[in-house]
């Protein structure tokens, strides 16, 4: 099945079942879902914002039964998936024990300090703030609503007649990348697990969980897959993503054992088949992610120094394709 016209707000799955899209996918801008049935219902994921999480709900609010929300769903711990929680008043959420955890380590007050710090934090500020400071009011995210249910690796849940299967296939691109799966409706919700014709990034690893999470949400045999970011789809799309996280590995090894730089291995490594897609600059967090499996030894690039590299990297990519990132 081919991509779904990329247009922001609900599209009608079907059965109860919406999906909530926002182009271009980039950084931040993340999906969302929502299931309903019987006077049931549950969403899965928040947005980056309060703003852009009411809108959502708002939304939401105008299809059959979606106007309160029982249950909330965070597939992973990255803010465009939870930051918006708050809104969601009374409602249980669930998420596995590590993606709580991992939520945990966020400060909000941060990312609403950005656009009045940036230009203190170096490189990373400036990556920072021109892919996300400038998009999002991170206003009113005074502190973190944190699930209230947690769980291990699998959960069943039943929102009306409809069971949704949460399964953690993770850590892969957080700590614990969680998926729900409406067999009734041969629809899956994939997180972050999936970045429709964007580069992926690879935050935890190791990149072999990742690619057993797509050969499983594959082996599901979904008609409708509802990605992290970009379009929504067919099963056909994670199989791309699984090509080229071969690919990513297969070319970065040969440069780790010809003793090239990670940073220079990500600029070598030929992007071909996926050169239409968002946010190259990935690649540097990509390549990183696998030196480090391979070499515990070294040197720990933490988030800050990644995203300097990432900033680095998409300014010669930009100086090299004439290009610029617009929203």
């Amino acid at each position: 099945m081919a991509n779904w016209p990329f247009h922001h707000g609900v599209h009608d799955i079907g059965n109860g079942v919406y999906g909530y899209v926002q182009p271009d996918g980039t950084w931040g801008w993340s999906n969302a879902g929502l299931i309903t049935s019987q006077g049931q219902t549950l969403l899965i994921d928040t947005l980056m914002s309060v703003p852009l999480t009411r809108d959502m709900l708002a939304a939401f609010a105008k299809v059959p039964g979606g106007a309160r929300i029982d249950r909330l769903f965070n597939t992973h711990a990255n803010p465009d998936h939870f930051f918006g929680n708050g809104l969601v008043e009374g409602a249980e959420i669930i998420a596995t024990a590590k993606t709580r955890a991992e939520m945990e380590g966020f400060n909000p007050q941060a990312l609403a300090n950005l656009s009045a710090n940036w230009e203190n934090m170096g490189e990373a500020g400036e990556f920072l703030f021109e892919t996300m400071g400038r998009y999002f009011d991170f206003s009113g995210v005074d502190e973190l609503t944190l699930p209230t249910t947690t769980f291990d690796k699998a959960m069943v849940i039943t929102v009306g007649d409809k069971t949704v299967e949460l399964t953690d296939l993770g850590p892969a691109h957080t700590e614990s990348d969680t998926i729900a799966w409406v067999k009734e409706d041969r629809t899956v919700f994939t997180g972050d697990l999936l970045f429709n014709e964007g580069h992926p990034v690879v935050w935890a690893g190791p990149l072999a969980n990742w690619i057993a999470a797509c050969d499983f949400i594959v082996a599901l045999d979904p008609e409708v897959v509802v990605p992290g970011h970009g379009p929504i789809c067919g099963v056909e799309a994670v199989r791309t993503m699984k090509g080229y996280f071969e690919h990513l590995r297969n070319e970065a090894r040969s440069r780790f054992e010809a003793g090239m730089d990670w940073r220079e291995a990500a600029r070598d490594i030929p992007i071909k088949d996926y050169a239409h897609w968002t946010d190259p600059e990935r690649v540097v967090a990509n390549v990183y992610s696998l030196y480090k499996q391979w070499d515990p030894d070294i040197p720990h690039a933490p988030p800050p120094m990644l995203f300097a590299e990432m900033n680095k990297y998409r300014k010669e990519h930009h100086e090299r394709h004439g290009c610029s990132h617009a929203h």
